[in-house]
């Protein structure tokens, strides 16, 4: 398997969260040259490189970059927001880049915010992640104490400021949408999603919004080429995620692979394959608000958008958890609705009444009060609350359900009261 390591090259590197070990070993290298292009060639290159997001949905983030350069948006206040509120369950790769090369991110910001005409840029992390925040704030003040921040960053003539902002533990606000209520320091609820092509918006002005992991990527693209970028990945999925792998494995951990390695490939290279004496049952592929994917699905699967889509799943956040035949999917699934039910904004109806209805129907599944009504009655509520919500909760929780009761119908029928 070809060795592609773009954003986590100096992971193994001691010490790579103190600036001087950092400027060693390359860190801020592009800001020189890149600080003296126009601000849209360095967007155009981006778009080039054809990066996609990397905080779940995959979309391309050409539209939302060039978007903040139109005279309309450009002529107001613009800000870049970082979306480092990792609470999916099975994701874990954000802190990596944050505890082993957070300096790699803070120079992405200020590319970022070079490039779209932005001069604020705030990093809303989980409110769980106090010791990472911690990691980044040290590695934040010393930019500012070798002027690589503040008003002249990096002798550039631009300003540049970093804040970074806790989270107070709501899964919900890792929707961008929610992220920038909290952070307006209202509830954190989703947004209504607007009918026509428009910017994400804070305190009403424009303002971008990316992933951590996507952000770390803006130095590889700037300095190597968009080119470069895309010698790794596929044609629809160019470059690289870094996967987090977790569960019944022997080194769960995450490792930086190129988009289009085959899943199963990843997961004997990588991660050493199944435990000793374990047999894999099932497999969740991108973080726990993805569909299961049985055995066989996982031997066919690659890892890029396209190839989970067609399997009726999603690569998400890459975020791989592994199960083998010790777990009893019921329970699991209970598990993770106990999780949704809990973690519910409120908000819309159907997600909050719907995601306590389908944890009290597993509860009966478990409990021995199981019947084909129910499972029928499981799905009809799946149904209810996909696409009758304003943010994706709901939709991603039906999703979840379906995946298990349809592709493991043999633990999810009468007998399945039984244990069996």
């Amino acid at each position: 398997m070809r060795e592609a390591r773009i954003v986590s090259a100096r992971f193994d590197i001691e010490n790579m969260d103190s600036l001087g070990t950092a400027l060693l070993h390359g860190a801020y290298s592009t800001l020189e040259k890149a600080l003296s292009r126009a601000p849209s060639e360095i967007v155009e290159q981006v778009c080039e490189s054809g990066l996609r997001g990397k905080g779940g949905g995959g979309a391309p983030v050409c539209g939302k970059w060039r978007m903040m350069l139109e005279e309309k948006y450009a002529e107001r206040p613009g800000y870049l927001v970082v979306n480092a509120d990792e609470s999916e369950p099975g994701t874990f790769k954000d802190r990596e880049i944050i505890r082993k090369d957070p300096h790699l991110l803070i120079e992405g910001i200020i590319l970022g915010c070079y490039a779209i005409g932005a001069h604020d840029a705030y990093i809303y992390i989980r409110g769980e992640y106090f010791r990472f925040q911690k990691i980044l704030q040290r590695a934040i003040d010393e930019a500012y104490e070798h002027a690589l921040l503040g008003e002249d960053a990096a002798g550039s003539g631009y300003r540049v400021d970093i804040t970074i902002h806790r989270g107070a533990g709501a899964y919900i606000c890792g929707e961008k949408t929610a992220l920038l209520e909290s952070l307006e320091g209202k509830r954190g609820h989703p947004r209504l999603k607007p009918h026509g092509r428009e910017p994400e918006w804070y305190f009403g002005n424009p303002a971008l919004v990316d992933n951590v992991e996507t952000m770390a990527s803006i130095p590889f693209i700037v300095e190597n080429g968009a080119a470069a970028y895309r010698e790794y990945g596929t044609e629809k999925s160019p470059g690289t995620l870094l996967f987090a792998v977790s569960g019944h494995v022997k080194r769960p951990g995450v490792y930086e692979a190129e988009f289009g390695t085959p899943m199963w490939e990843y997961i004997e290279h990588y991660a050493g394959g199944m435990r000793e004496g374990s047999q894999l049952q099932a497999l969740i592929p991108g973080g726990a608000s993805t569909p299961v994917l049985t055995p066989e699905e996982v031997m066919r699967a690659t890892l890029d958008y396209e190839s989970l889509r067609s399997l009726g799943s999603a690569l998400g956040t890459g975020g791989m958890i592994v199960m083998d035949r010790s777990v009893y999917l019921p329970e699991a699934l209970k598990n993770l609705l106990e999780f949704y039910r809990y973690e519910s904004c409120g908000q819309c109806t159907p997600c909050r009444e719907g995601t306590a209805w389908v944890d009290n129907l597993c509860s009966e599944l478990l409990s021995g009060g199981w019947s084909s009504g129910k499972k029928e009655k499981l799905l009809e509520l799946c149904d209810t609350m996909n696409g009758k919500t304003i943010c994706v909760f709901a939709p991603a929780v039906a999703g979840v359900i379906e995946g298990f009761v349809k592709k493991f119908p043999e633990l999810f029928s009468d007998f399945a009261k039984a244990g069996i």
